[in-house]
């Protein structure tokens, strides 16, 4: 893991714990919504980051309620409550990728998934919420699509979401590579 990526991670307890960002301040009435971006080669790092932060941050305010959602588990999660999981793995072996992909479509529209991730995150009885797996869920769920579907659902909790690829401040680039529509209402969790 190179110096400056540390050096990031080592910054989120601080950010995550201060006042400012439990309350949204600053954020000229824009939505809370977070993105600590990273290496996609760096993934296993960050996700025992996450967890070391979770633990922290819970010995550090104990007061604080933090969810934490794995995108791509919600996905199978979601898919087996439904009965679709062992159908699409099935159409896969058969038919193919571009096959499954577009039965699983209208299933995984983003605006369903961002309410079964409403309904897992509870933001409405967190403090922040935490969301990884996003690579992970690639191609079965594109991540810009979902947070503009999350917009109306997390309220005033704040989200950050752990993304394996690149943000500007205006647009996403999943593993450094494939670029995202423009994606602006989001926050550089830390520089």
């Amino acid at each position: 893991m190179n110096e400056a990526l540390k050096e990031r991670l080592n910054k989120i307890l601080d950010r995550i714990t201060s006042p400012e960002f439990l309350s949204n301040a600053g954020l000229g009435n824009e939505i809370g919504f977070y993105i600590f971006d990273y290496p996609s080669e760096a993934e296993l790092e960050v996700r025992q980051h996450v967890e070391f932060v979770m633990d922290k941050a819970s010995k550090r305010k104990p007061e604080l309620r933090i969810a934490h959602v794995n995108l791509f588990q919600l996905l199978v999660d979601y898919l087996k409550e439904r009965g679709l999981l062992e159908k699409a793995l099935a159409m896969q072996k058969d038919k193919g990728d571009e096959a499954m992909f577009k039965a699983l479509r209208g299933p995984l529209h983003e605006e369903k998934i961002a309410k079964e991730f409403a309904k897992a995150a509870q933001p409405e009885s967190h403090d922040f919420v935490f969301m990884t797996g996003v690579g992970n869920a690639y191609p079965l769920l594109r991540s810009h699509t979902l947070l503009n579907n999350l917009h109306p659902l997390m309220g005033g909790t704040p989200l950050v979401v752990f993304y394996p690829g690149s943000y500007d401040g205006q647009g996403l680039s999943l593993f450094g590579k494939m670029k995202d529509n423009n994606y602006y209402r989001a926050f550089r969790l830390v520089v």
